[in-house]
């Protein structure tokens, strides 16, 4: 019972992430298709005179400092669940549907 309980929920997991990903794609080939759009339609921005150097981090590097901020949270909570559910074992009681 709890494998199939275990893949249904998999297969729902699975199903969840096809369609954010596929709402990803979605809102990156629109932001594409803006960002073209607005180079054509603003051509002289690119005229205008830099702006003082600033020490600010690239894009990129702000995304990968974040999600790697996120990663080790997502795996110290994990750590903390094991955990407790380690601690809390001696109490807690599985019981098994009769057959």
């Amino acid at each position: 019972m709890a494998n199939s309980t275990i893949d249904n929920t998999k297969a729902a997991q699975d199903k969840a992430l096809q369609a954010i990903k596929q709402g990803q794609s979605v809102i990156i080939d629109a932001v594409a298709a803006w960002a073209k759009a607005a180079e054509k339609a603003v051509p002289a921005l690119r005229d205008l005179p830099a702006l003082p150097a600033l020490d600010l981090p690239k894009p990129e590097e702000l995304v990968q400092t974040s999600f790697d901020f996120y990663g080790d949270i997502l795996a110290t909570q994990r750590t903390f669940a094991n955990d407790l559910l380690a601690a809390a074992a001696p109490v807690v009681k599985v019981t098994k549907p009769a057959a």
